[in-house]
């Protein structure tokens, strides 16, 4: 059993859900991907990394050549995504330089003609995809692409429908927040787990693996478009029975731009919550 403020509820973290049967460049590995390259990418499986954008021209560079780095080092045949919703600053711009540094088959670009929202920019790009697995992450180097081997190590071990990063369990964390950010994230993730029960510790998270037929599946049923997305896409994934797997990762804020989370997307997704804790059934 795990506490969750005061409560105690039964851990189902990294545990198969009940009620489903489941029958580029060379680089040297660093730490951190060492032991994730023992397990090698089963024959066949592509991973499209999928990185919305908008004005994101300094960290874009940066978030590239570390994805590059950590899957060259354990040789996975990956893609990147990058969906550009017509940044002002100039990001289509380098994304298109860095499709020259690493080439086409690695760097995929699909621009959008505007600000379409973050739901729909995941939609855009899995439709593009030519892997059997999709990973969502965020651009502004948040999310540091060391994790990724470690979500397809988690997923190799149990089949997992999709493998989440989480910063609250042991192993995760969050740097670069203030009290006020902190208390917010903690209070969205207490409010979800003690309405809805998704059987995850980080439930506003956007670092992800998914196979994509069940992402394409989800998404199919997800009706959000914004932030709420991530939120209702774990919980259609619990209505559905699909299995799910935590990695801990450490959350550190971007260091270059502004973050996208305002009072709008705060709202919303309160109103997300309650309209799920009395709409959801499992």
């Amino acid at each position: 059993h795990t506490p969750v403020g005061g409560l105690t509820r039964r851990s189902s973290y990294n545990q198969p859900m009940a009620g489903r049967t489941r029958s580029g460049a060379a680089f040297t590995p660093n730490a951190s991907t060492r032991q994730a390259s023992r397990i090698s990418s089963a024959p066949g499986n592509k991973y499209s990394i999928l990185l919305p954008t908008y004005e994101e021209r300094e960290n874009l560079p940066l978030i590239v050549y570390l994805i590059v780095r950590e899957l060259s080092a354990i040789d996975v045949d990956y893609e990147v995504i990058v969906i550009d919703d017509n940044s002002p600053d100039g990001t289509g711009e380098v994304a298109l330089e860095l499709q020259k540094i690493y080439g086409a088959d690695r760097i995929v670009l699909r621009p959008r003609a505007g600000k379409l929202g973050l739901g729909s920019a995941y939609i855009h790009g899995m439709n593009h995809a030519s892997g059997n697995f999709v990973v969502i992450m965020d651009a502004d180097l948040s999310h540091h692409p060391k994790y990724i081997a470690q979500f397809i190590k988690k997923q190799k071990e149990h089949d997992y429908d999709i493998v989440t990063g989480t910063r609250y369990v042991s192993g995760g964390g969050v740097h670069g927040w203030n009290l006020k950010r902190k208390l917010i994230s903690r209070g969205a993730n207490f409010l979800a787990s003690f309405l809805l029960s998704p059987g995850v510790s980080d439930l506003t998270g956007s670092f992800r693996l998914y196979k994509k037929d069940v992402l394409r599946h989800l998404i199919s049923v997800t009706e959000s478009k914004a932030y709420v997305f991530q939120m209702e896409i774990i919980v259609r994934a619990r209505q559905h029975q699909y299995t799910i797997g935590e990695v801990p990762i450490n959350f550190v804020d971007r260091v270059y731009g502004e973050s996208k989370l305002g009072g709008t997307e705060i709202v919303a997704y309160a109103k997300g919550l309650l309209g799920f804790f009395f709409q959801i059934e499992y």
